[in-house]
Protein backbone atom coordinates (compact mmCIF):
# COMPACT_ATOMS: atom_id res chain seq x y z
CA UNK A 1 0.00 0.00 0.00
CA UNK A 2 1.54 3.77 -0.60
CA UNK A 3 2.89 5.38 2.08
CA UNK A 4 0.77 8.50 2.94
CA UNK A 5 1.86 11.99 3.40
CA UNK A 6 -0.99 12.55 5.74
CA UNK A 7 -4.05 10.91 7.05
CA UNK A 8 -6.71 12.37 8.78
CA UNK A 9 -8.37 10.88 11.49
CA UNK A 10 -11.96 13.16 12.68
CA UNK A 11 -13.54 12.76 16.10
CA UNK A 12 -17.37 12.67 15.87
CA UNK A 13 -17.98 10.65 18.99
CA UNK A 14 -19.17 13.22 21.16
CA UNK A 15 -22.39 13.25 22.79
CA UNK A 16 -22.74 17.31 22.91
CA UNK A 17 -25.22 17.64 25.92
CA UNK A 18 -25.36 21.37 26.05
CA UNK A 19 -27.50 20.91 22.50
CA UNK A 20 -30.06 18.93 24.86
CA UNK A 21 -32.98 17.42 22.66
CA UNK A 22 -30.63 18.25 19.14
CA UNK A 23 -28.48 15.33 20.37
CA UNK A 24 -30.70 12.94 22.49
CA UNK A 25 -30.94 10.46 18.99
CA UNK A 26 -28.02 11.15 17.13
CA UNK A 27 -24.42 12.60 18.14
CA UNK A 28 -23.63 15.80 17.39
CA UNK A 29 -21.96 15.62 14.31
CA UNK A 30 -24.85 14.45 12.61
CA UNK A 31 -27.03 17.20 13.43
CA UNK A 32 -28.53 19.19 11.00
CA UNK A 33 -26.90 22.39 9.96
CA UNK A 34 -27.83 25.44 7.03
CA UNK A 35 -30.63 23.07 5.71
CA UNK A 36 -29.46 20.07 4.10
CA UNK A 37 -25.88 19.63 5.52
CA UNK A 38 -24.65 18.17 8.68
CA UNK A 39 -22.09 19.74 11.13
CA UNK A 40 -19.60 16.70 10.17
CA UNK A 41 -19.51 17.96 6.11
CA UNK A 42 -17.05 21.06 7.25
CA UNK A 43 -14.58 18.77 8.19
CA UNK A 44 -14.89 16.33 5.45
CA UNK A 45 -15.33 18.70 3.01
CA UNK A 46 -12.07 20.26 4.02
CA UNK A 47 -10.42 16.75 3.64
CA UNK A 48 -11.51 16.64 0.11
CA UNK A 49 -10.73 20.55 -0.94
CA UNK A 50 -7.03 19.36 0.99
CA UNK A 51 -6.17 16.78 -1.12
CA UNK A 52 -6.85 14.44 1.74
CA UNK A 53 -8.20 10.97 0.61
CA UNK A 54 -8.26 9.02 4.04
CA UNK A 55 -10.07 9.78 6.74
CA UNK A 56 -11.05 7.84 9.72
CA UNK A 57 -13.85 8.29 11.40
CA UNK A 58 -13.99 7.49 15.25
CA UNK A 59 -17.65 7.01 16.29
CA UNK A 60 -19.33 6.76 20.06
CA UNK A 61 -22.43 7.85 21.41
CA UNK A 62 -25.55 6.97 18.94
CA UNK A 63 -24.09 6.42 15.72
CA UNK A 64 -26.69 5.09 13.47
CA UNK A 65 -27.57 8.01 11.38
CA UNK A 66 -23.81 9.30 11.13
CA UNK A 67 -22.88 5.16 9.93
CA UNK A 68 -25.81 5.94 7.06
CA UNK A 69 -25.14 9.18 6.09
CA UNK A 70 -21.03 9.00 5.42
CA UNK A 71 -21.91 5.55 3.92
CA UNK A 72 -18.88 4.91 1.38
CA UNK A 73 -17.87 8.53 1.51
CA UNK A 74 -19.07 8.91 -2.25
CA UNK A 75 -20.86 12.14 -1.25
CA UNK A 76 -17.38 13.42 -1.02
CA UNK A 77 -15.63 11.87 -3.69
CA UNK A 78 -13.74 9.74 -1.11
CA UNK A 79 -14.55 6.07 -2.25
CA UNK A 80 -11.24 5.29 -3.63
CA UNK A 81 -9.24 2.03 -3.42
CA UNK A 82 -6.34 3.13 -1.64
CA UNK A 83 -7.68 5.14 1.09
CA UNK A 84 -11.47 6.18 1.10
CA UNK A 85 -13.90 6.98 4.36
CA UNK A 86 -13.33 4.41 7.77
CA UNK A 87 -16.36 4.23 10.50
CA UNK A 88 -14.22 3.35 13.33
CA UNK A 89 -16.42 2.65 16.47
CA UNK A 90 -14.85 1.24 19.85
CA UNK A 91 -14.52 -2.58 19.68
CA UNK A 92 -13.49 -5.46 21.45
CA UNK A 93 -10.19 -6.71 22.45
CA UNK A 94 -8.51 -9.25 24.45
CA UNK A 95 -9.55 -7.86 27.75
CA UNK A 96 -13.00 -6.96 26.51
CA UNK A 97 -15.29 -4.32 25.01
CA UNK A 98 -14.32 -0.64 26.23
CA UNK A 99 -15.44 3.26 24.95
CA UNK A 100 -12.55 5.46 24.41
CA UNK A 101 -11.70 6.90 27.17
CA UNK A 102 -10.62 10.56 26.02
CA UNK A 103 -9.52 12.03 22.80
CA UNK A 104 -5.80 10.81 22.30
CA UNK A 105 -7.23 7.47 23.80
CA UNK A 106 -9.72 6.91 20.82
CA UNK A 107 -5.91 7.46 18.73
CA UNK A 108 -4.51 5.11 20.73
CA UNK A 109 -6.94 2.48 19.82
CA UNK A 110 -6.86 2.92 16.18
CA UNK A 111 -2.85 3.01 15.59
CA UNK A 112 -2.93 -0.25 13.60
CA UNK A 113 -5.32 1.30 11.17
CA UNK A 114 -3.13 4.14 11.05
CA UNK A 115 0.07 2.01 10.68
CA UNK A 116 -1.51 0.09 7.75
CA UNK A 117 -1.13 3.66 5.70
CA UNK A 118 2.29 4.18 6.69
CA UNK A 119 1.45 8.10 6.87
CA UNK A 120 4.28 10.74 7.76
CA UNK A 121 1.94 12.88 9.43
CA UNK A 122 -1.75 12.37 10.84
CA UNK A 123 -4.24 15.31 11.10
CA UNK A 124 -6.31 15.41 14.12
CA UNK A 125 -9.42 16.80 13.48
CA UNK A 126 -12.98 17.53 15.61
CA UNK A 127 -16.09 16.64 14.00
CA UNK A 128 -17.99 19.60 15.76
CA UNK A 129 -16.95 22.70 13.97
CA UNK A 130 -17.87 24.90 11.52
CA UNK A 131 -15.38 26.31 9.69
CA UNK A 132 -13.34 26.18 5.59
CA UNK A 133 -9.95 25.75 5.76
CA UNK A 134 -7.11 24.23 3.07
CA UNK A 135 -4.71 21.78 5.53
CA UNK A 136 -2.37 21.79 3.06
CA UNK A 137 -1.84 25.33 4.12
CA UNK A 138 -1.03 24.34 7.81
CA UNK A 139 0.89 21.21 6.35
CA UNK A 140 3.32 23.28 4.71
CA UNK A 141 3.76 25.52 7.68
CA UNK A 142 4.41 22.39 9.70
CA UNK A 143 7.22 20.83 7.44
CA UNK A 144 8.87 24.02 6.82
CA UNK A 145 9.11 24.60 10.39
CA UNK A 146 10.16 20.80 10.85
CA UNK A 147 7.62 20.95 13.96
CA UNK A 148 6.83 17.62 15.89
CA UNK A 149 3.54 18.99 15.94
CA UNK A 150 1.47 22.07 14.92
CA UNK A 151 -1.76 23.23 16.38
CA UNK A 152 -4.16 25.51 14.61
CA UNK A 153 -5.10 28.65 16.26
CA UNK A 154 -7.53 31.47 16.17
CA UNK A 155 -7.45 34.77 18.22
CA UNK A 156 -9.92 35.55 20.13
CA UNK A 157 -11.62 38.70 22.42
CA UNK A 158 -9.22 38.55 25.68
CA UNK A 159 -12.39 38.64 27.67
CA UNK A 160 -12.97 34.78 26.12
CA UNK A 161 -9.80 33.58 26.23
CA UNK A 162 -10.86 31.84 29.84
CA UNK A 163 -12.77 29.29 27.74
CA UNK A 164 -10.69 27.99 25.53
CA UNK A 165 -7.55 26.12 25.32
CA UNK A 166 -4.89 28.73 25.37
CA UNK A 167 -1.22 28.57 23.27
CA UNK A 168 1.29 30.68 24.26
CA UNK A 169 4.35 31.16 21.55
CA UNK A 170 7.23 33.36 20.98
CA UNK A 171 7.58 35.68 18.05
CA UNK A 172 9.16 32.37 15.62
CA UNK A 173 5.50 31.18 16.05
CA UNK A 174 7.14 28.53 18.75
CA UNK A 175 5.10 27.24 21.85
CA UNK A 176 6.27 27.68 24.97
CA UNK A 177 2.88 27.45 27.02
CA UNK A 178 -0.28 25.62 27.37
CA UNK A 179 -3.03 26.16 29.46
CA UNK A 180 -6.31 24.80 29.42
CA UNK A 181 -9.26 27.96 30.89
CA UNK A 182 -6.74 29.64 32.05
CA UNK A 183 -8.39 32.31 34.54
CA UNK A 184 -5.64 35.15 34.09
CA UNK A 185 -4.74 34.13 30.10
CA UNK A 186 -1.37 35.42 28.99
CA UNK A 187 -1.53 35.21 25.36
CA UNK A 188 -5.43 34.67 22.97
CA UNK A 189 -4.46 32.78 20.39
CA UNK A 190 -6.87 30.18 21.61
CA UNK A 191 -6.51 25.96 20.25
CA UNK A 192 -8.77 25.18 17.45
CA UNK A 193 -8.58 21.33 18.04
CA UNK A 194 -7.01 21.02 15.02
CA UNK A 195 -3.38 19.02 15.33
CA UNK A 196 -0.63 17.62 12.41
CA UNK A 197 1.44 15.35 14.43
CA UNK A 198 4.19 13.65 13.01
CA UNK A 199 3.19 9.79 12.95
CA UNK A 200 6.27 8.56 14.80
CA UNK A 201 5.81 11.74 17.60
CA UNK A 202 2.43 10.83 18.22
CA UNK A 203 2.70 7.11 18.02
CA UNK A 204 5.49 6.71 20.41
CA UNK A 205 3.46 9.68 22.88
CA UNK A 206 0.39 7.60 22.88
CA UNK A 207 1.71 3.92 24.06
CA UNK A 208 3.27 6.40 26.59
CA UNK A 209 0.36 8.00 27.56
CA UNK A 210 -1.50 4.71 27.89
CA UNK A 211 0.90 3.41 30.19
CA UNK A 212 0.05 5.95 32.34
CA UNK A 213 -2.88 5.37 35.12
CA UNK A 214 -2.67 9.14 35.83
CA UNK A 215 -3.67 10.08 32.64
CA UNK A 216 -6.83 11.83 31.47
CA UNK A 217 -5.91 10.58 27.75
CA UNK A 218 -6.69 13.98 26.57
CA UNK A 219 -4.31 15.94 24.29
CA UNK A 220 -5.00 18.97 25.75
CA UNK A 221 -4.56 17.92 28.84
CA UNK A 222 -2.05 15.10 28.73
CA UNK A 223 -0.38 14.56 25.44
CA UNK A 224 0.53 18.88 24.67
CA UNK A 225 2.33 18.92 28.07
CA UNK A 226 3.96 15.95 27.89
CA UNK A 227 5.46 16.45 24.50
CA UNK A 228 6.29 20.60 25.86
CA UNK A 229 7.78 18.97 28.71
CA UNK A 230 10.50 16.59 26.50
CA UNK A 231 11.24 19.27 24.34
CA UNK A 232 9.71 18.91 21.44
CA UNK A 233 9.22 21.71 18.42
CA UNK A 234 5.57 22.27 18.68
CA UNK A 235 4.61 25.43 16.42
CA UNK A 236 1.09 27.39 16.01
CA UNK A 237 -0.33 27.95 12.53
CA UNK A 238 -2.96 31.10 12.94
CA UNK A 239 -6.23 31.04 11.32
CA UNK A 240 -7.62 33.77 9.87
CA UNK A 241 -11.16 32.86 8.34
CA UNK A 242 -14.53 31.51 10.54
CA UNK A 243 -14.25 29.25 13.12
CA UNK A 244 -17.19 28.39 15.70
CA UNK A 245 -17.67 25.39 17.97
CA UNK A 246 -21.06 24.85 17.84
CA UNK A 247 -21.39 23.32 20.98
CA UNK A 248 -24.32 25.27 22.58
CA UNK A 249 -27.49 26.14 21.73
CA UNK A 250 -26.64 29.56 21.01
CA UNK A 251 -23.60 29.21 19.05
CA UNK A 252 -25.55 26.23 16.98
CA UNK A 253 -28.51 28.79 16.08
CA UNK A 254 -25.94 31.72 15.48
CA UNK A 255 -23.61 30.16 13.04
CA UNK A 256 -26.69 29.50 11.17
CA UNK A 257 -27.67 32.89 11.13
CA UNK A 258 -24.69 33.82 10.25
CA UNK A 259 -25.44 31.78 6.75
CA UNK A 260 -28.37 34.10 5.57
CA UNK A 261 -25.92 37.69 7.14
CA UNK A 262 -22.99 36.82 4.52
CA UNK A 263 -20.33 36.72 7.29
CA UNK A 264 -16.67 36.61 5.26
CA UNK A 265 -15.40 33.00 4.99
CA UNK A 266 -18.81 30.62 5.69
CA UNK A 267 -20.08 31.01 2.31
CA UNK A 268 -21.31 27.36 1.65
CA UNK A 269 -22.41 28.00 -1.44
CA UNK A 270 -19.79 29.25 -3.58
CA UNK A 271 -15.66 29.82 -3.70
CA UNK A 272 -13.09 27.22 -4.02
CA UNK A 273 -14.00 25.57 -0.91
CA UNK A 274 -17.17 23.97 -1.01
CA UNK A 275 -19.23 22.00 1.37
CA UNK A 276 -20.31 18.88 0.42
CA UNK A 277 -23.14 16.98 1.39
CA UNK A 278 -25.38 13.75 1.59
CA UNK A 279 -28.78 14.83 1.00
CA UNK A 280 -31.25 12.84 0.09
CA UNK A 281 -32.56 13.26 -3.55
CA UNK A 282 -35.51 15.61 -3.48
CA UNK A 283 -38.32 17.57 -4.89
CA UNK A 284 -37.70 20.96 -6.22
CA UNK A 285 -39.44 22.99 -3.28
CA UNK A 286 -42.77 24.25 -3.64
CA UNK A 287 -43.97 27.85 -2.07
CA UNK A 288 -47.79 27.94 -2.77
CA UNK A 289 -49.81 31.35 -3.83
CA UNK A 290 -49.68 32.86 -0.22
CA UNK A 291 -46.16 32.37 0.80
CA UNK A 292 -44.03 35.00 1.48
CA UNK A 293 -40.60 34.50 1.82
CA UNK A 294 -37.29 37.16 2.61
CA UNK A 295 -33.92 36.69 3.34
CA UNK A 296 -34.29 32.76 4.11
CA UNK A 297 -32.78 29.62 3.04
CA UNK A 298 -35.74 27.31 1.19
CA UNK A 299 -33.85 23.57 0.85
CA UNK A 300 -34.65 21.59 -1.82
CA UNK A 301 -38.08 19.18 -1.21
CA UNK A 302 -39.60 21.97 1.48
CA UNK A 303 -42.84 22.92 0.89
CA UNK A 304 -44.26 26.26 2.14
CA UNK A 305 -47.87 28.16 2.21
CA UNK A 306 -46.79 30.30 5.06
CA UNK A 307 -44.76 33.53 5.65
CA UNK A 308 -40.96 32.77 6.28
CA UNK A 309 -38.71 35.88 7.40
CA UNK A 310 -34.31 35.36 8.07
CA UNK A 311 -35.12 31.63 8.53
CA UNK A 312 -33.81 28.44 7.51
CA UNK A 313 -36.47 25.62 6.22
CA UNK A 314 -34.37 21.81 6.14
CA UNK A 315 -34.90 19.84 3.34
CA UNK A 316 -37.99 18.21 2.94
CA UNK A 317 -39.73 20.15 5.67
CA UNK A 318 -43.12 21.69 5.21
CA UNK A 319 -44.64 25.31 6.55
CA UNK A 320 -48.66 25.18 6.12
CA UNK A 321 -50.97 28.03 5.78
CA UNK A 322 -50.86 30.98 8.00
CA UNK A 323 -48.08 30.10 10.01
CA UNK A 324 -45.26 33.02 10.24
CA UNK A 325 -41.79 31.86 10.99
CA UNK A 326 -39.22 34.47 11.47
CA UNK A 327 -35.19 34.18 12.40
CA UNK A 328 -35.88 30.47 13.50
CA UNK A 329 -34.00 26.85 11.45
CA UNK A 330 -36.70 24.21 10.97
CA UNK A 331 -34.31 21.37 10.19
CA UNK A 332 -35.50 18.43 7.76
CA UNK A 333 -38.56 16.95 7.41
CA UNK A 334 -40.11 18.64 10.24
CA UNK A 335 -44.17 19.93 10.23
CA UNK A 336 -45.50 22.91 11.20
CA UNK A 337 -49.67 23.33 11.07
CA UNK A 338 -51.58 26.13 10.33
CA UNK A 339 -51.40 29.25 12.15
CA UNK A 340 -48.36 28.70 14.06
CA UNK A 341 -46.24 31.59 15.30
CA UNK A 342 -42.59 30.68 15.97
CA UNK A 343 -39.93 33.33 16.55
CA UNK A 344 -36.10 32.46 17.41
CA UNK A 345 -36.73 28.95 17.86
CA UNK A 346 -35.09 25.26 16.47
CA UNK A 347 -37.91 22.85 15.25
CA UNK A 348 -36.12 19.42 15.86
CA UNK A 349 -35.39 16.82 12.93
CA UNK A 350 -39.10 15.39 12.00
CA UNK A 351 -40.69 16.90 14.81
CA UNK A 352 -44.40 17.89 14.41
CA UNK A 353 -45.68 21.48 15.22
CA UNK A 354 -49.74 21.40 16.23
CA UNK A 355 -51.81 24.06 14.42
CA UNK A 356 -51.95 27.49 16.73
CA UNK A 357 -48.62 26.65 18.52
CA UNK A 358 -46.16 29.86 19.74
CA UNK A 359 -42.58 28.89 20.20
CA UNK A 360 -40.38 31.53 21.40
CA UNK A 361 -40.35 35.43 21.55
CA UNK A 362 -37.95 38.36 19.88
CA UNK A 363 -36.59 38.83 23.16
CA UNK A 364 -35.84 35.37 24.93
CA UNK A 365 -33.18 32.79 24.66
CA UNK A 366 -33.84 30.48 21.64
CA UNK A 367 -36.47 27.80 22.03
CA UNK A 368 -35.55 24.11 21.09
CA UNK A 369 -38.90 22.11 19.76
CA UNK A 370 -39.37 18.45 19.73
CA UNK A 371 -37.38 15.25 19.57
CA UNK A 372 -34.69 14.02 16.39
CA UNK A 373 -36.46 11.62 14.50
CA UNK A 374 -34.12 9.23 13.34
CA UNK A 375 -33.63 9.95 9.55
CA UNK A 376 -31.18 11.30 7.35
Amino acid sequence: MKKKKMLAMLLAGGQGSRLYSLTNNIAKPAVSFGGKYRIIDFGLSNCVNSGIDTVGILVQYKPLVLNRYVGTGESWDMDVPDGGVHILPPYAGKSGGEWYEGTADAIFHNIDFIDMYSPENVLILSGDHIYKMNYNLMLEEHEANNSDLTVSVIEVPWEEASRFGIMTADDAGNIVKFSEKPKEPDSNLASMGIYIFKWDVLRRALLEDHENKESSHDFGNDIIPKLLAEGRKLTVYRFAGYWRDVGTVQSYYDSQMDLMDNVENINVFSGDMKVFSNSNVFPPQYLGREANIRNSLICNGCTCYGSIKHSILGSGSVVLDGTVIEDSIILPNALVGRNCRITRAIINEGAVVEDNTVIGDAEGDIQVFGETKLSI
